[in-house]
């Protein structure tokens, strides 16, 4: 079994040989340019605004139900795009590989992480690669950068935000944590839950042509509770949802039922938290239940006034009211 030894990372003959043999078929699509040392591309003059983002992904296990690292760090990278109003267009991707690393699951990785980027119509147009001692990073981490365009008149922030609007979840909540979680221990909760991981710039530019979406974010890290916090902080807003409305995947249902783990403050990799406003419900909801990947979207609560005080309040099963804050401390270590 051929592995990744240090020398792959020296810039000598074997860097080479792994860019130009292994690496670079893979993500192959600049019409045959000369590899620089940055990536030199046509951008045609058109109204709008650029979008940039960038990520490190560093999830373990490496390959999950539902997904892996390069799918992962692609639906990543694209989804904090999309979330924004952009298009996403172009993708570095930078390596760190662990010393031992088996060739035959750097490919596997890498196609894709190539192939979610293609299906969304993103090139990856640069990247690297660096090596490290065995120990010292656990098989691969990736990180990426990202570039869309954001068409005019196109324009989600929190500050266009009014009471009255309402709060949607794409579909059922904390699927990526409770599919990386049981994998990772060992866990079973009944039925097999696997991780929502998803390029959602198609459902994206769908809902953001109605003109009726406010704001929207992809709830990863910190789960739809961090989204939710940060939106009404930013709006100075107070959002109420409701408990019994939050749409979860029986497995997911049962596994924070044995864990004692709240699905608000579980990770998403595919799932949107939407704000519109009351009159474009129907039609968002209706959008979204016609895409493969917002069928069991729900409406889970609503902009209640603006007092400044930025606060998530939860309606519990049982009738009473509860603030919800930024969860404390690490919820899950190397989700994402």
């Amino acid at each position: 079994m051929e592995l990744i030894t240090l020398a792959h990372g020296s810039g000598g003959r074997l860097s080479h040989e792994l860019v130009e043999e292994v690496i670079y078929p893979i993500f192959n699509n600049n019409g045959g340019q000369d590899l620089l040392d940055a990536a030199v591309i046509p951008v045609p003059v058109q109204p709008g605004k650029l979008a940039m983002t960038t990520d490190s992904y560093v999830i373990s296990p490496i390959f999950f139900p539902g997904g892996d690292i390069g799918r992962l760090a692609a639906c990543g990278t694209i989804n904090d795009l999309a979330v924004c109003g952009a298009i996403p267009k172009f993708m570095s991707v930078g390596l760190i590989i662990e010393e031992g690393f088996p060739i035959r699951e750097l490919k596997q990785v890498l196609h894709s992480l190539a192939d979610t980027a293609a299906e969304a119509g993103v090139s990856v147009v640069t990247g690297d690669t660096k090596v490290v001692e065995k120990g010292n990073v656990d098989k691969i981490y990736i990180n990426t950068a990202g570039i869309g365009f954001i068409p005019p008149g196109v324009n989600l922030n929190p500050q266009n935000i009014k009471p009255g609007d309402v709060v949607i979840v794409s579909g059922t909540l904390g699927d990526h944590e409770m599919a990386v979680l049981s994998c990772r221990e060992g866990l079973s909760f009944g039925i097999e839950v696997v991780s929502d991981c998803a390029a959602l710039n198609d459902l994206t530019k769908c809902l953001v042509a109605t003109g009726a979406v406010k704001c929207m974010r992809d709830p990863t890290r910190g789960g739809a509770a961090a989204s939710l916090w940060e939106l009404a902080g930013q709006s100075k807003m107070t959002i109420e949802i409701q408990e019994a409305a939050i749409p979860l995947h029986p497995s997911v249902a049962a596994g924070c039922s044995m864990l004692g783990l709240d699905p608000l403050y579980l990770a998403n990799e595919g799932k949107l938290v939407i704000i519109v406003n009351p009159e474009g419900e129907k039609e968002i909801i209706a959008r979204l239940k016609n895409h493969s990947l917002g069928r069991n979207a729900a409406v889970i609560g609503k902009v209640a006034n603006q007092d400044r005080s930025g606060k998530v309040l939860l309606q519990t099963a049982l009738g009473a009211k509860r603030l919800v804050t930024l969860n404390e401390g690490e919820h899950l270590p190397r989700i994402c």
